[in-house]
């Protein structure tokens, strides 16, 4: 984390004299500006679109033929060997994941176009195999960097460049999982928290509705899940808001942990074993030496299923925990995949087992814990509350949003992304110059 950015420092706003004051062509240029980024987050939602309904059916593929052939998990040393064989090949050895995507939209450091090709296979080779990994943080560094072409062709500069990469990672989140306005905010939300990218927000919605449509007419569905035991929100929800505010504190517990231990799990690995080839080998082996010792393959892949089956009701209490240790030992050792899945995998699976102890229809459990650990890993408070209502509907809004926002807080700033900024406290309130 950057603590310098975390400081406050001077803001200035305009106010409506000031405003009024602005070049009398600042209108058409604003007009002209919708008009090359309605074109360029066509092109790019549209493109993205296709790659990652591609790279969805990919995983589901791989899902699928793993579950038939368990026996390919023992293999996944060897899946390992051949990632870290190319990505050293391609130069990119210093690769940080979705780091590398957010630096870049940030304009601190150059992506490059043939992350994108590199991101598909390493992440389909670590689903076809066996590691425990996710899929949107994969689209996400696909998108973000398949979309570079567009800045030589358009002849942007550094800050439409900043935007043009969020364009791609809001297009490549609303593929995969088919929550477009999501997609869109987290784009512009993510990289600096507390200082959403407002100048990004049309591109990236545009983008993302683009990417869509896209992947819906070649055969893609949204993302949802069924939620039952919802209860009312009225002048008797005080015990549940109490109940709901237990499960929000708890799940900034389990995100801190999560990410802690992702963070220590990549330190251990390149202290202890420098060399990438052994390192992923060693990793890969444990991984399924592991599956072996626990007789599933719930906590290989990105484990969709074992989701869905929280949403029923039914949860392991120790899934949520078991998987942060597969998606650690995967993604710490240097398989590639995303961190997004396997939180939801962890807070559903959490909330579930905790909403049912504290009275709470599991279902409804389940969904508080996934939303609140979401937001507490990827420090992203109102993304959650509009995924929240695009994955499960109005119903319940309020009680997600308390477990987000109480979540947010109390997470403090760790976070998935170490390349994440922070622009504010997240306790204390910001200085604004004053209107005259």
């Amino acid at each position: 984390m950057n603590k310098e950015s975390m400081g406050e420092s001077k803001r200035r706003g305009f106010n409506i004299e000031e405003l009024r004051r602005l070049p009398p062509d600042s209108y058409s240029s604003l007009y002209m500006a919708f008009f090359k980024w309605l074109l360029i987050a066509v092109i790019s939602g549209a493109a993205v679109g296709v790659v990652g309904t591609f790279f969805g059916k990919a995983l589901t593929f791989a899902a699928d033929f793993r579950s038939e052939n368990k026996f390919i998990i023992l293999l996944l040393p060897v899946a390992g060997l051949l990632i870290a064989f190319i990505y050293n090949k391609a130069g990119l050895t210093d690769d940080k994941d979705t780091n590398t995507i957010i630096l870049a939209a940030r304009a601190e450091s150059e992506v490059k176009f043939r992350l994108a090709p590199l991101v598909f296979i390493a992440a389909f080779a670590t689903h076809f195999f066996g590691g425990s990994a996710g899929r949107e943080g994969a689209a996400l560094q696909i998108g973000g960097s398949m979309v570079k072409p567009l800045k030589k062709l358009f002849r942007l500069d550094g800050k439409d460049t900043s935007i043009l990469i969020m364009c791609g990672m809001s297009a490549g989140f609303a593929a995969l999982f088919g929550t477009p306005v999501a997609a869109a905010i987290f784009a512009v939300e993510v990289t600096i928290v507390g200082a959403a990218q407002y100048s990004a927000l049309v591109p990236c919605m545009i983008s993302g509705i683009t990417s869509t449509i896209v992947s819906r007419a070649l055969g893609s569905e949204a993302e949802s899940f069924l939620v039952s035991g919802v209860p009312s929100f009225g002048k008797d929800s005080a015990v549940t808001m109490l109940v709901a505010m237990v499960i929000g504190i708890a799940c900034a517990l389990v995100s801190v942990f999560f990410c802690e231990a992702m963070h220590r799990s990549e330190e251990f690995y390149r202290k202890h074993i420098p060399n990438p080839y052994i390192r992923v080998a060693a990793g890969g082996l444990v991984i399924a030496a592991l599956t072996v010792i626990l007789g599933t393959t719930d906590y290989n892949g990105a484990g969709v299923e074992v989701i869905k089956r929280a949403f029923e009701g039914n949860a392991d209490p120790m899934a949520f925990l078991i998987k942060i240790v597969f998606t650690v030992i995967t993604l710490g050792c240097g398989f590639k995949g995303g961190e997004i899945v396997p939180s939801f995998f962890v807070g559903a699976t959490f909330g579930c087992t905790l909403g049912g102890l504290l009275g709470l229809n599991p279902s409804f459990g389940a969904a508080l814990g996934l939303i609140a650990v979401f937001c507490g890993v990827t420090n992203c408070p109102f993304t959650s509350m509009i995924m929240s209502v695009e994955l499960f509907g109005m119903s319940g809004m309020p009680y997600y949003a308390l477990v987000i926002a109480i979540s947010y807080m109390l997470s403090g700033y760790t976070g998935l992304y170490s390349a994440q900024q922070f622009y504010q406290s997240k306790f204390k309130p910001i200085k604004f110059r004053e209107t005259q």
